[in-house]
């Protein structure tokens, strides 16, 4: 029988279940992995959390993230939202791991630029297996704005405390998007695989005529061709070609969509159910953002 999920909703409750002393500041900790200790009655435990989660680990730890292995050999950086599910994969002792983990509640940047810039941090929602790889000396950056934030709370709470915290946990995040962004230059041979694959797939759904039976092509389903998910498929193909995978497909149906207006006499409302629209009217808001004209008005042109 499947494990219930257990909901933590704050860092004190995490803390408990973790087996760690009471957290110094309420809305964000640093914990020390060598300290962590899983028991054989914990294993196959599920859990969730209203909390972010940052970590680097040295190597096998014994935990699932959603449906993918948690594991690795070598230090590796992991970020998580709020709502992710963690189930315990095997018994751990003190010392079989070495790292630390930080944990923050959202209220943490609640009213702050932080909180209006989560979106662009979109490795939280990146699948385990497209963990950042870190360099030595990336590791020693990420590990001093751990130690600021770490010195921070661990000193007496002021008016500033928030600030100071915070602007040290945008400038971690920052540096993510950095080593994120060498990660994606470094790997650029498998990148342009993607890409190219991706517009094969593209060209393939609507000449296998699957438009007409699923709609509109999603980046979910190219991303699961590719097995990644669908932010990091999104974020690789922005950073191979300057566009969204979503521009890409706009772009690549109403290019067909012209061929169609001029080579063909369907209707307008058939090109659009043809090409996947529920709505015709959609069809056409998409067709004239892009060109400037609507369906009738380039046929006529033309």
């Amino acid at each position: 029988m499947e494990r219930k999920i257990v909901k933590v909703k704050s860092l004190s409750e995490m803390h408990q279940k973790l087996g760690y002393p009471a957290p110094k500041h309420p809305l964000i900790s640093v914990l020390d992995t060598s300290q962590l200790e899983v028991p054989a009655s914990a294993v196959g435990s599920r859990t969730t959390s209203d909390l972010y989660m940052i970590s680097i680990k040295d190597k096998n730890c014994g935990m699932e993230y959603g449906r993918n292995s948690f594991d690795f050999n070598e230090g590796v950086m992991v970020f998580s939202a709020p709502g992710q599910v963690y189930t315990s994969t095997r018994e751990m002792q003190r010392g079989d791991v070495h790292g630390w983990m930080l944990h923050f509640h959202p209220d943490l940047i609640r009213n702050t630029h932080l909180a209006e810039a989560m979106d662009d941090y979109s490795f939280f929602n990146y699948d385990v297996y497209e963990a950042l790889h870190l360099s030595a000396e990336e590791e020693q950056t990420v590990n001093d704005c751990i130690a600021n934030i770490k010195h921070e709370y661990e000193q007496r709470i002021d008016n500033h405390s928030q600030r100071v915290i915070v602007s040290n946990l945008e400038l971690l995040l920052n540096y993510s998007l950095r080593f994120y962004e060498r990660q994606f230059n470094t790997r650029t041979g498998r990148s342009k695989d993607v890409v190219s694959a991706f517009e094969k797939s593209l060209k393939a759904y609507y000449k296998e005529q699957k438009a007409l039976e699923l709609g509109l092509p999603a980046i979910e389903g190219f991303a699961a061709e590719a097995n990644l998910s669908k932010h990091y498929f999104s974020d690789l193909i922005k950073k191979e070609t300057g566009r969204s995978p979503k521009d890409h497909i706009n772009e690549f149906i109403v290019d067909r969509a012209k061929n169609m207006l001029i080579g063909s006499e369907l209707t307008v409302s058939e090109i659009a159910y043809d090409l996947g629209f529920n709505y015709p009217h959609y069809f056409t808001r998409l067709f004239k953002t892009k060109t400037g004209k609507t369906p009738v008005e380039y046929r006529s042109a033309n």
